[in-house]
């Protein structure tokens, strides 16, 4: 699939001319300088021509800003997985030194380049295209993302060379992984790690991540998507607008997932906050693996992984049967083990029984040898039990008495239920119905 690439100057517009190609709000809008640090990718179509997107960060030269060298990296990476350009101007503040400078850049790769030119809304700023010329890219092709006008004329000129083919997407059914964690935990590292490209921006600056970053994994027999997510805080904490948009993005990409891997800081222990990021991946029933990062900070006179393990268990308690391993992402420790334990996790998930397999196994269980007690004088009798139909396992018992139902007895069936069928790190949901 042919790649376009976006690349300006801070706040000319290229994450609102993102949005409207890819026909979506992925990237964070701002009228704040610097917002995009990563870069982010979508698809987009144009007469019968697919191709993926790339939003970048704003290209700022010679500055030593730790933000502006990473976001240069980022750049330079997009432009060469790109095999067209879109060099985004601004026509309300016209040519700048910036401008010149991007676009002397640009003029040293031998990529196509489109020159577009931005926020153009009225005659006047049409009557003052003809500075942009000077950048020696060719015509410039006036438009304003934020309603769409002269996109039309924009595509026709990038797609032109570009293959046609109703081309789908090769990651579309993947299992979906997302990273999540507290800021600063070491998430874009480990993704980096792990694909060994530099996808994410990583600064020891907490809060560096703010859109949820997508990348293709596929070697040594997995086949992921990964997301990279925004740090997320508790609510007090989230006081500056572009970091409340950043941690909603984290949380839909929890919803969108399939599997989370929460990342913890050895350093700092299991917190509060990441209870919380915990218990919002049990309330939307997805796979979980806990990763504890940093593990080579710790002092291991005092701290052994069963300990630690035995702590974590404690406090993520009823829900206890999770994957736990320690990592040091900085010295590539067991972040392979990672990948397999998020591998069985989804198959976990995805696992069916059928029913005559689950009555078979499960029923003498819960009929003669393990009852459920006797509430008011009066027998419970479960008489059937069925897999629900869903992404996630739920399971029905019908039975006489459901409302007598306790929830030990819960407890115990779907204990039962994990070591009979491996449902390690997956929430379960049980109901008990009258027959």
């Amino acid at each position: 699939m042919n790649i376009l690439a976006i690349v300006g100057r801070p706040n000319v517009g290229k994450s609102t001319l993102f949005n409207r190609l890819t026909e979506s709000r992925d990237a964070i809008v701002d009228s704040t300088s610097g917002v995009t640090r990563d870069r982010q990718y979508g698809h987009s179509d144009w007469n019968g021509k697919h191709f993926s997107v790339i939003d970048t960060g704003g290209y700022v030269m010679g500055g030593d800003d730790e933000f502006e060298v990473e976001i240069r990296k980022q750049v330079a990476l997009a432009i060469d997985e790109a095999d067209t350009i879109l060099f985004l101007v601004d026509a309300r503040e016209g040519l700048t030194p910036m401008d010149e400078d991007v676009a002397d850049m640009l003029r040293r790769q031998p990529k196509p380049v489109v020159l577009g030119v931005n926020k153009v809304d009225n005659a006047a700023q049409m009557d003052a295209l003809g500075e942009f010329y000077a950048l020696g890219l060719g015509d410039p092709y006036p438009i304003a993302g934020i309603t769409g006008s002269g996109t039309g004329e924009l595509l026709d000129a990038i797609v032109k060379d570009f293959s046609e083919g109703d081309e789908t997407d090769a990651t579309d059914g993947l299992p979906r992984i997302a990273v999540v964690g507290r800021p600063n935990v070491g998430k874009s590292s480990f993704i980096n790690t792990i694909t060994g490209q530099e996808r994410s921006v990583v600064t020891p600056i907490a809060g560096t991540t703010r859109d949820s970053v997508y990348s293709r994994y596929n070697l040594f027999g997995f086949d992921f998507n990964f997301v990279d997510t925004a740090g997320l805080r508790r609510k007090s904490k989230v006081s500056e607008d572009l970091e409340f948009y950043s941690v909603m993005r984290s949380v839909r990409a929890i919803e969108a997932a399939d599997v989370c891997i929460l990342m913890l800081d050895a350093s700092q222990g299991l917190e509060q906050q990441d209870l919380n990021i915990f218990s919002l991946i049990q309330r939307n029933h997805k796979g979980v693996v806990i990763v504890v990062n940093k593990w080579d900070l710790v002092q291991k006179e005092t701290n052994t992984h069963r300990d630690f393990e035995k702590l974590i268990k404690e406090r993520i308690a009823p829900f206890d049967d999770v994957p736990i391993i320690f990592t040091s992402v900085i010295n590539k420790q067991r972040i392979f083990k990672v990948l397999e334990a998020a591998r069985s996790v989804y198959e976990a998930r995805s696992r069916r029984i059928s029913t005559a397999d689950i009555n078979e196994v499960l029923l003498p269980i819960v009929k003669e040898q393990n009852p459920p007690p006797s509430v008011k004088g009066k027998w419970i009798k479960i008489k059937y039990i069925t897999q629900l139909p869903t992404p996630y396992p739920q399971f029905v018992f019908f039975c006489n008495l459901p409302q007598y139902i306790r929830d030990p007895y819960k407890r115990f069936v779907e204990n039962r239920m994990r070591e009979l069928w491996d449902f390690h790190g997956v929430p379960m949901t049980i109901y008990f119905r009258a027959k």
